[in-house]
């Protein structure tokens, strides 16, 4: 292995390690507040809890709202599961996905460029 190749893992190693260590620590510290946009849809109403669970009382346009389609996803809420406390494990999943995809997207699109390369000759 050359020294460039070993530094380039090296690299990639290092990115993978801070990587996980920032989803997974820093998902921890994720307010489970409402955000702004949470915030804005409730403005007008009230959040009632009744036997059946939250309801909404009052004129605001989260009472418009939907439940969305994943919501039932092992990943839902940052959470793994929908339990408590996995926010660190929901964020490294997410992020190692999100690599997974975005690394075989270019590897994609690097191959069919080298193909084309060299196929159209010098």
């Amino acid at each position: 292995m050359t020294e460039t190749s070993q530094r380039r893992w090296r690299f990639w190693i290092g990115f993978a390690i801070v990587t996980v260590l920032i989803a997974g620590g820093v998902s921890y510290f994720a307010s489970s507040s409402p955000d702004g946009l949470d915030s804005a849809t409730l403005q007008g109403c009230e959040v009632v809890e009744t036997a059946d669970g939250e309801e909404l009382q009052g004129d605001c346009i989260a009472q418009h709202a939907e439940e969305h389609p994943m919501a039932g996803s092992p990943l839902a809420d940052y959470a793994v599961g929908g339990q408590d406390g996995t926010g660190g494990l929901a964020g490294i999943v997410g992020v190692v996905v999100t690599v997974l995809v975005a690394g075989g997207a270019f590897w994609l699109i690097a191959r069919s460029r080298v193909k084309r390369k060299s196929t159209e000759g010098p």
